[in-house]
């Protein structure tokens, strides 16, 4: 049975890359650069470490990740979190939807939202501003995009102003980018420590 996971959870997975990443101790004074700017707080990941083989990229992306994720204003980060997560779970992407998922949970102190995501769908049973945002969040992830009047309507109804709206549009535009890159290089694969505790893969 392959290790590749193909469930939502809310747990993050191991990523593995397709190519080998830059090695940190062999990087150039330009990735090091880059790398400086990466969104993590605890280490550089496999998956920025693999970005890092496009320095050029790499310079950009991460500052343009941070503002449109983590700059102080506009839309709660929570709620960027609950876009992003809606996002990749129309795009179906194992990994950013479990990040966005940990990181929403830990904002909130409460699994509720995302344990009814995870369980319900689409069609959870959300309170009227998740489900505006989770609702426009699918319906512009969706290929072609569905995004109407009527969702923009729904986002005004639940009390998000226009600042708001503009950082729910980056949060999950971003993330339709982002999906797609985990998807081309690389697969979200169960930690070792669970293969080794069931004796399955």
């Amino acid at each position: 049975m392959t290790d590749v996971l193909t469930k939502f959870t809310r747990k993050v997975p191991q990523w593995r890359p397709r190519l080998t990443p830059v090695d940190l101790q062999l990087a150039t004074d330009e990735q090091l650069a880059a790398l400086k700017v990466t969104p993590s707080n605890t280490k550089v990941s496999a998956y920025v470490l693999t970005l890092a083989h496009d320095v050029e990229s790499l310079a950009v992306r991460s500052p343009l990740f941070n503002a449109i994720m983590y700059d102080t204003g506009g839309m709660r980060r929570a709620e960027r979190e609950l876009g992003a997560l809606g996002s990749s779970m129309v795009n179906h992407c194992v990994y950013c939807a479990a990040v966005h998922a940990d990181r929403h949970t830990q904002i909130e102190n409460s699994t509720d939202v995302t344990d009814a995501l995870f369980r319900d769908g689409v069609q959870a049973d959300l309170g009227q501003r998740d489900r505006a945002i989770f609702d426009f969040a699918v319906a512009l992830s969706a290929c072609p995009p569905a995004a109407t009047d009527a969702h923009m309507d729904a986002l005004r109804d639940a009390g998000l102003d226009s600042n708001e709206v503009l950082d729910l549009i980056l949060s999950v535009s971003l993330f339709g980018c982002a999906n797609r890159l985990m998807h081309v290089l690389g697969d979200p694969v169960r930690p070792a420590e669970d293969i080794s505790k069931t004796g399955r893969m």
